[in-house]
Order: C-alpha cells, then sequence, then structure tokens
C-alpha cells in the first residue's frame, strides 16, 4: 500500500485491515502470553530495563535482581546506585537505567504504598500524566505499564510496530509514537487484552520477520497485507 492509498484508507477500510492483521497474526503465532513477569512490579521493572536492550539481556539482569534480593520497591530505592548498575549490565545502559529504577521505586515507595497496582484506581490519562513526569519513563515504557499491569486499554507502539507499519504503507515516516497509538486506537474497540496481543503479536513478527533485512517470504502479515514497499 502506498502513501497516497493510506490517505484514502477510510475508518471502515482502515478497521478491516487492522482486525484482518490481528486475525491472522493470532492464528499463525498466538497466543503470546505477553508480558513475562510473575508480578505487576516485574513487569514495571521489566518495561524500564528493556529500553533499547534485547530481552535475553533484561532477563538476565532481572534475575540477578531477584538473586540478590533487590526486587521490591523498598528495596531498589534504598540501594546503592553502583551496585544496582553493575547487576543489571546486561541490559545496556545500566548506569542510566540504575538511576531511572531507583527513581521509580523511589517515586513508588514515597506516593503509592510500595505497590504500583495502587495506581489503578485513577483514569488513564491522568496516571499516564504522572507515568511521564518520571525520570527516563518516555510513552513505550509508561503505557506497558499501564497496559500490563494497569490494564488500562492502551496500545503500544515499538519501533517493530513501526517498521512493520512503514514497510506495508500504514504509516508515514514524519509520524511519531502518537500518530501511531492513535491510528490504531481510533479504530479498534478500546480492549486492553487484544491491545496487548496485538502488540505482542507484532514484536514477534518484528522479531523473527520483519528485520533490519526482512524474510518476508514466511511472514504471516503477507496474507492480508500483501507484499512490502521495500
Amino acid at each position: 500500500m502506498n502513501q497516497s492509498s493510506l490517505k484514502e484508507l477510510t475508518t471502515h477500510n482502515r478497521r478491516w485491515l487492522l482486525l484482518g492483521l490481528y486475525d491472522v497474526l493470532e492464528r499463525a503465532m498466538g497466543p503470546t502470553n505477553w508480558w513475562p513477569a510473575e508480578t505487576p512490579f516485574e513487569v514495571c521493572i521489566g518495561a524500564i530495563l528493556t529500553q533499547n536492550a534485547p530481552w535475553s539481556g533484561v532477563a538476565r539482569a532481572i534475575a540477578n535482581l531477584k538473586h540478590e534480593g533487590l526486587f521490591d520497591s523498598a528495596s531498589i530505592a534504598c540501594a546503592d546506585e553502583k551496585m544496582l548498575a553493575d547487576l543489571i549490565r546486561p541490559s545496556i545502559y545500566y548506569n542510566q537505567k540504575a538511576r531511572r529504577l531507583k527513581a521509580f521505586c523511589l517515586f513508588l515507595e514515597e506516593r503509592y504504598g510500595g505497590a504500583v497496582e495502587n495506581l489503578a484506581v485513577l483514569g488513564l490519562e491522568e496516571v499516564r500524566t504522572i507515568l511521564l513526569s518520571l525520570p527516563g519513563i518516555g510513552f513505550e515504557t509508561a503505557d506497558s505499564m499501564l497496559l500490563y499491569v494497569l490494564k488500562k486499554p492502551i496500545f503500544v507502539v515499538d519501533a517493530y510496530t513501526k517498521r512493520i507499519f512503514l514497510r506495508h504503507g500504514l504509516a508515514q515516516l514524519s509520524w511519531g509514537y502518537e500518530d501511531l497509538r492513535h491510528f490504531v486506537e481510533d479504530v479498534l474497540t478500546p480492549d486492553p487484552v487484544k491491545y496487548g496481543e496485538f502488540h505482542a503479536l507484532l514484536c514477534l513478527v518484528g522479531a523473527q520477520f520483519c528485520k533490519r533485512t526482512p524474510q518476508c517470504d514466511a511472514c504471516p502479515v503477507r496474507e492480508v497485507l500483501g507484499s512490502p514497499a521495500l
């Protein structure tokens, strides 16, 4: 689909395309059971650690924190920053992320009793504004917490989603995070379960097929969107 045809997409057609894409990916690759975590707090820690990092490194960093008994908000908030950075080294940018983890955990301790679940009573926009005000918490990280922890109906956009949509003409190069999020949310029913699964399925497609050098022949996306305009 080229950029001119993208502009001509009606709401009905966009909904049909996205639902068709979801159904094909669900049959081919689902269910994903994403996000991999034992607790809501672990989802939040993973969301911060996975910024610009492969999940394999994040998993090792989380395992290190658990092994050292540093896996609750009070312990991380009080932890030595250098020691914390060393433990999360596999997640890349570990010095920055150590500061971000401490700031996030201190915020939970001081305002929400150390439990991220306590934010669930707030409305989506209110809690999103609060999360985005914290150091190092951007749209993707905040929305991952909102969706997977607080079960708020918000679609998470990541680099894989943008790459897939761009290659198949479902997005424009100039679009930012919010443009892509609204492209999905404006036509799909606000369902946190479906949003979460759709995001996870697109991540799988990106990791397995829509790489920097795409492997299009076996990609299930082609069933709905055809061959990409590489």
